[in-house]
C-alpha cells in the first residue's frame, strides 16, 4: 500500500496541478522591465511627507534599485523617526515565530520598534511623535503569511490616532490564484486577520483598500490611506521577487510552493526548514513519504530548531517540480500514509485550523473526501469574494 500511494504522489508532482482556482487572467512571461514599484512614484507621495514625522513599516524587502528605502527618503530630506519591523525583523534575519526586539538601528540611529510578539499594535506614546505612517513590503499573497497582519494592526492604529498612512505597492507573485477556505471569524489570529481566501490574488495596496472599505479595522472610514500603486504592472504578469520575503523562503520556487506545503507546519513532517531548500521538500522519519533524504540542521537567522533536527527524513525533492497555487494532493497523501502506518498526523490540530481559517478543511481530510471534493466546497464562498474584491482591485 506505502508503494502504491509513493508512486501516485510522484505522478501529481509531475502534473500541473489541476483544480487551482486562478483568476481570469492567464499568466505570461511579461518582462517586468518596466514594472516600476510604488516606492518610485515620488511624485504621488514625497508631497504628503513635507514637514511631517514618518514611520516606515519596512524590511529588507523595502529597496528600491538596490537602496533600502530609509536611506533613500533620507537623502531626500524626509525626516523618518521611526521604524516599525514585522516578523522576521527589520533585515529579515530571524527565524518564523521568533521574538523580535524593539531597538536602535546602527547605521542611521532611528528607533526599530517591535510590531511582532506582544507589541503588535505600537502605544500611544510611539504614535504621538508620527504623522504619517509608510507601508513598503514584499508580501507573497498568501494569507497566513503575517506581513499583512501586521498592515492590519497599523492601519489601525493610524486610524485611531488621526495618522495618514501611506502604502508603496509591490507586485503580488502569487497573483494568479485565488484559492482556498475563506476564512471563519471563529478561527481569526495573527496568522489569518481577514475573511478573504488562502490565496487571495490581491497585493497589499489593493488589500488594504479591501481592509478599509469593508471596515476590518477600528475607525476604518477615518483613515486617511493612499495607495500608490505599481506603475506598468498587470494580473498576467509573472514577478521574480528581487529580495528574499524571509529567511525560509530563498527563492521563486518555494514562493510559489509556500500555500501548499504551509499546512505541513502542522503535522511532524518536514517541509525543508534546517536545509538549504526549505519549502522545496517534505519528509518525515520513521514513514518514508518517498525516496529523497536529508537532514535538517541549525541555521542561524534561517531556523535554530528546526522539526526532525538531525534526523534524516525521507520524502520528496519538490524544486523541479510544477506546483503552484494551492495543491492538495501532497497534503492528503501524506495524511493516509502516516494514518495507515499508525503515526499521529495532525499533532497541532489547532494551528491546521488557524492556518486553514476554519476546521472543515481537517475534517474533510479526515472523512477521506477528494481533493476534487473538498475545493468544490469553497467554490461559492470563492465566487462572492472575487465580487466583493473587485471594487478594490487596482489592476487589470
Amino acid at each position: 500500500m506505502l508503494i502504491r500511494l509513493l508512486v501516485i504522489l510522484q505522478c501529481l508532482i509531475l502534473s500541473a496541478c489541476a483544480h487551482n482556482s486562478t483568476d481570469d487572467a492567464i499568466l505570461t512571461d511579461t518582462p517586468q522591465v518596466n514594472l516600476s514599484v510604488g516606492a518610485l512614484q515620488y511624485q504621488q507621495y514625497l508631497p504628503q511627507l513635507e514637514g511631517k514625522r514618518v514611520g516606515l513599516v519596512v524590511n529588507q524587502t523595502s529597496q528600491v534599485n538596490g537602496t533600502h528605502i530609509v536611506d533613500l527618503l533620507r537623502d531626500k530630506g524626509v525626516n523618518v523617526t521611526k521604524i516599525f519591523a514585522p516578523e522576521h525583523g527589520f533585515r529579515g534575519d530571524h527565524d518564523a515565530g521568533a521574538h523580535v526586539k524593539s531597538t536602535v538601528d546602527a547605521k542611521t540611529g532611528i528607533d526599530v520598534v517591535s510590531i511582532y510578539g506582544s507589541n503588535k499594535k505600537p502605544d500611544t506614546a510611539v504614535l504621538s511623535e508620527l504623522d504619517v505612517i509608510i507601508f513598503d513590503i514584499q508580501d507573497v499573497g498568501v494569507r497566513f503569511y503575517t506581513y499583512i497582519s501586521s498592515m492590519h494592526y497599523m492601519m489601525e492604529a493610524a486610524a485611531e490616532n488621526n495618522i495618514d498612512f501611506i502604502v508603496l505597492d509591490r507586485p503580488n507573485p502569487n497573483i494568479a490564484y485565488v484559492d482556498g477556505p475563506v476564512l471563519d471569524l471563529k478561527f481569526q489570529s495573527f496568522v489569518g486577520m481577514h475573511e478573504i481566501p488562502v490565496l487571495h490574488g490581491m497585493t497589499v495596496g489593493e488589500l488594504a483598500k479591501m481592509i478599509k472599505g469593508e471596515g476590518w479595522i477600528n475607525k476604518a472610514s477615518s483613515l486617511n490611506l493612499t495607495v500608490v500603486p505599481v506603475a506598468h504592472y498587470r494580473r498576467d504578469m509573472t514577478y521574480s521577487l528581487p529580495v528574499q520575503p524571509s529567511p525560509n523562503l530563498p527563492n521563486d520556487q518555494a514562493i510559489a510552493l509556500y500555500p501548499s506545503l504551509c499546512f505541513f507546519e502542522a503535522t511532524p513532517i518536514s517541509i525543508g526548514r534546517g536545509t538549504d531548500f526549505p519549502f522545496q521538500v517534505i519528509g518525515y522519519s520513521p514513514v518514508a513519504l518517498g525516496e529523497f533524504s536529508f537532514t535538517p540542521r541549525a541555521i542561524e537567522g534561517a531556523s535554530m530548531n528546526p522539526k526532525l533536527k538531525g534526523i534524516e527524513a525521507q520524502g520528496l525533492d519538490l524544486r523541479d517540480s510544477t506546483i503552484n497555487g494551492l495543491n492538495l494532493s501532497l497534503f492528503i497523501t501524506a495524511y493516509k500514509t502516516l494514518t495507515q502506518n499508525e503515526q499521529i498526523f495532525f499533532e497541532r490540530a489547532g494551528f491546521m485550523d488557524k492556518l486553514a481559517g476554519t476546521d472543515k478543511l481537517r475534517l474533510a481530510i479526515e472523512a477521506g473526501q477528494t481533493e476534487l471534493q473538498i475545493k468544490q466546497s469553497w467554490q461559492q464562498d470563492l465566487a462572492r469574494f472575487k465580487q466583493q474584491r473587485a471594487a478594490y482591485l487596482l489592476y487589470q
